[in-house]
């Protein structure tokens, strides 16, 4: 074990695509300072980053001038110039959101109105004849069509935004998970499974995990983070159903987008995901569950809120998660013919969602200000598109308050 890993200027915890991300904007905002990432992993990007679907998107769902809105509509156009620079494959594949009833086709004008708010070039409003140009088995009457929403495949980008970090004279600290934070002097000392880190400003991008390093660095709030896992289905290579991104019109009383079809960069497709509150923050399978995580849940009141608030909802979530053939009900809605000969069971990712005290799902990015650190508390999709211009905020907000 090594006892002392030594001073930065600036430490970055967390390796997901938020972590690394900030690290190469602080690395380009402050040259020549040290900078060290943490991970409490072997590897970067093993958590969320890891087991994204790989969507980039435009910029659609999000409240107009929202962070979410700005940062991802910003963050898409980065990213594909990132993708291109260091020869990471990505591709603008565009996205139907599909009406499958009239009761529908207000809520997705709705949706048209904010994109073009937010905006997002191309978007259109296309009648059923269309889609069945652009997705011939898709089911609609009525469709918006996003021909800027591309796909990529976010490890390899972590990956690269790593190489970018090491090369630039940063280090990446790998199975460092942190054990506790004090102040030391005008900054910090970390403890970590293989010694201590001091450094004078950190910046907490910790996923799923972020809440509780919050709470050591002395952060004044008292956020409920909640994982939901997303389970997939992936089409079999038979199956010739779908030809790019299929989504539904999302409900209104979830902040998740619905089920939906996904062509990812190596060719594969994936049908999902659910959001299906997880029993561990890492709780990839139905069958995981941490004692430690349920019981810091049901202590929280935001907790007994959000569950009041969204137990019809979470309800279905938890049969669809159990039932293969709800399941596939869901995706019929969007693909008439897909049949239950045409799935495997696939894989699945957590998302770190913050709950607020009223017990509603926080609908934008949070990041909060401690003493000499930043925490990045809430940054659920669409953060990895966005990650780059994400990195840029945060270095914008540590110019004002570095100490």
């Amino acid at each position: 074990m090594d006892s002392n890993l030594g001073y930065y200027d600036i430490v970055i915890v967390g390796g997901g695509i938020i972590g690394l991300s900030t690290a190469m904007a602080m690395q380009a905002r402050f040259p020549g300072r040290s900078l060290a990432v943490l991970e409490k992993e072997p590897g970067v990007a093993l958590h969320q980053t890891g087991r994204n679907s790989g969507v980039i998107h435009s910029g659609i769902y999000y409240r107009p001038g929202s962070h979410k809105a700005t940062l991802c509509v910003e963050g898409a156009r980065l990213l594909y110039a990132f993708c291109r620079d260091h020869g990471v494959p990505c591709e603008r594949c565009g996205k139907l959101i599909v009406a499958t009833t009239g009761g529908e086709l207000p809520r997705l004008e709705a949706l048209y109105e904010r994109g073009r708010a937010n905006g997002i070039p191309g978007l259109e409003m296309i009648p059923p004849g269309r889609v069945r140009e652009i997705e011939p088995h898709a089911h609609a009457v009525g469709a918006l069509y996003s021909p800027e929403t591309g796909i990529t495949d976010y490890r390899l980008v972590a990956e690269a935004m790593a190489a970018d970090i090491t090369k630039a004279g940063g280090r990446i600290l790998l199975s460092c998970a942190v054990a506790g934070i004090d102040r030391d002097g005008a900054g910090h000392r970390i403890e970590t499974r293989r010694g201590a880190v001091r450094c004078r400003f950190l910046v907490n991008c910790a996923g799923l995990q972020a809440d509780r390093v919050a709470a050591m660095t002395g952060a004044d709030t008292d956020v409920l983070l909640l994982p939901f896992r997303g389970e997939y289905f992936t089409l079999k290579k038979g199956c010739r159903l779908v030809r790019n991104l299929i989504y539904p019109v999302p409900d209104p009383r979830f902040p998740f987008l619905g089920v939906h079809f996904t062509r990812k960069i190596n060719g594969e497709y994936e049908a999902g995901p659910n959001a299906v509150l997880a029993f561990a923050r890492e709780g990839y399978r139905v069958r995981d569950v941490c004692w430690q995580d349920l019981a810091a849940m049901a202590r929280h009141p935001a907790f007994w809120k959000m569950a009041w608030r969204y137990w019809n909802v979470q309800a279905y979530e938890l049969y669809r998660s159990l039932s293969r053939r709800a399941f596939l009900a869901a995706l019929k809605k969007l693909v008439p013919e897909l049949e239950d000969r045409d799935i495997d069971r696939g894989g699945s990712g957590v998302r770190a969602q913050v709950v607020t005290s009223d017990g509603r799902l926080a609908d934008d990015f949070i990041i909060a200000k401690s003493p000499c650190a930043l925490n990045v508390l809430n940054a659920p999709s669409p953060a990895a598109t966005a990650s780059i211009a994400i990195g840029r905020h945060i270095a914008d907000l540590a110019e004002r308050h570095v100490c």
